[in-house]
């Protein structure tokens, strides 16, 4: 390798996912976390609503490169109880950690309260 040679290279096909990958309508697609479970590759990415709000779909993939988004969000804000008030304005840049038989996600609440930091947990993605 020489001095002024990149360390990575980017994947020519890139952008691997845009909103026209989307079966919903969004206006963007960014900020994506992915985890290798049961040999898929699961996307979850965060999109923008027409309406400005944030929202996260699923996408998967068996070779990490061609994604299939689900036909709905995955996470969308709630509009109930104490997690409303904290997810009005959406729910943005989710990351996925492996620990003990589950996936904890953590992800920003956008309120009028600002950005908060939220925790969810599942077990199999869905």
């Amino acid at each position: 390798m020489k001095n002024n040679d990149p360390i990575i290279t980017r994947f020519k096909k890139n952008p691997i996912l845009t909103k026209k990958d989307v079966p919903y309508p969004v206006a963007t697609v960014h900020n994506a976390g992915i985890v290798k479970h049961n040999d898929r590759y699961i996307m979850l990415f965060r999109s923008h609503l027409l309406n400005g709000r944030s929202i996260i779909g699923r996408a998967d993939s068996t070779d990490g490169y061609a994604f299939t988004v689900h036909p709905k969000p995955f996470l969308i804000p709630s509009t109930d109880g104490i997690f409303a008030e904290y997810e009005t304005f959406g729910v943005e840049d989710l990351r996925i950690s492996p620990v003990e038989n589950e996936y904890l996600l953590t992800y920003s609440a956008y309120s009028r309260h600002g950005v908060r930091i939220a925790l969810a947990r599942t077990r199999d993605l869905k």
